[in-house]
C-alpha cells in the first residue's frame, strides 16, 4: 500500500491554499455571505487547481484510477456546461461515428487543453468498435 499524502486532507493541511473557482478565499464563503448574496456559482465551484490537487493525493495514496478521474475533471472545468452536455451525448452509445469521436477528442485537446479527456475519447471509440456500439455505418 502506498503511503498516505501528508497532505490528505487537503482541507485541514493546505486550507489557505484551496481555492473555489472564483479564487476567492475559502475563508469568505460563509453562511452570511451567502446570506448577504455575496457569493457566485463560482463561489461554490471547485476549482481545477484543487481537484488536481486531489489527484496528486489520490496518486501518493496508490489510486491511479480515483486520480485519473480527477485530473479530468480537472481539465473539465475549463469547457462550458453546454459542451460538457454536447459530449455526453455524442459519447451514448450508437450515437457517435468513429470520425465523430475522433473530432471530439482533437476539439478537447485543441481548444480546452484536456489531454486526458482527448484519451478517454479515443479509449471510447476503441471499445464502442470493438463492441459494434459505434453510429451504424462507421467503422
Amino acid at each position: 500500500m502506498s503511503a498516505v499524502d501528508p497532505r490528505y486532507p487537503l482541507f485541514d493541511h493546505v486550507h489557505d491554499q484551496l481555492r473555489p473557482a472564483s479564487g476567492r478565499p475559502l475563508a469568505a464563503i460563509t453562511a452570511e455571505a451567502a446570506a448577504c448574496g455575496e457569493l457566485t456559482m463560482a463561489d461554490l465551484q471547485i476549482s481545477a487547481d484543487t481537484l488536481r490537487a486531489q489527484a496528486q493525493v489520490a496518486r501518493a495514496g496508490g489510486y491511479p484510477l480515483l486520480a485519473e478521474n480527477l485530473t479530468r475533471a480537472a481539465e473539465l472545468t475549463a469547457v462550458p456546461n453546454a459542451e460538457v452536455l454536447k459530449m455526453y451525448s455524442q459519447l451514448r452509445p450508437g450515437r457517435s461515428t468513429a470520425a465523430d469521436l475522433e473530432t471530439l477528442a482533437a476539439g478537447l485537446e485543441a481548444d480546452y487543453h484536456a489531454p486526458a479527456c482527448a484519451r478517454l475519447v479515443r479509449e471510447a471509440a476503441e471499445a464502442y468498435r470493438l463492441r459494434g456500439l459505434l453510429r451504424p455505418g462507421s467503422t
